[in-house]
């Protein structure tokens, strides 16, 4: 599992012009599932992302987690970060976990976030969406388990 995260000052996601999730201040989480992924996958990542510290403790020092600022979290299906991109001009999504599997996997790393903190809220699997972003800082981490 890959995940993409971005501290924001806010986000939203936008399908056929409905905003169907909107945060302030917190991460917007960009998730990839990949073959081999399962529960202990998503159980991993799941305290990683909440546990991550990205956020200023006050003295200039990234030493917070989202959970201790109590920050929003806004996750995104994005199969496209499981890209292998190293030959050619064109990506290969070989990694990528078949798109089934994927939304199931996707739904449970929802619902396991969602169980864990309750300032959570996600896109729509699969949907073409429109992400939307005020990035804060820009800090960008790219997790992997």
């Amino acid at each position: 599992m890959i995940a993409l995260l971005q501290r924001v000052a806010s986000a939203k996601v936008t399908v056929d012009d409905k905003t169907v999730a909107d945060i302030g201040a917190g991460l917007l989480v960009y998730a990839a599932l990949q073959q081999g992924d399962d529960a202990s996958t998503l159980m991993r990542m799941g305290e990683r992302i909440l546990a991550y510290r990205l956020f200023d403790d006050g003295t200039g020092r990234m030493n917070k987690s989202v959970t201790e600022v109590e920050g929003e979290v806004l996750l995104v299906s994005q199969f496209t970060l499981a890209a292998d991109t190293r030959k050619g001009l064109r990506a290969s999504f070989s990694k990528a976990a078949a798109p089934e599997h994927a939304r199931a996997l996707f739904d449970r790393f929802s619902d396991t976030l969602k169980t864990n903190y309750a300032k959570v809220q996600t896109g729509v699997f699969g949907a073409c969406m429109q992400v939307h972003s005020v990035n804060d800082g820009p800090v960008t981490f790219w997790l992997e388990v």
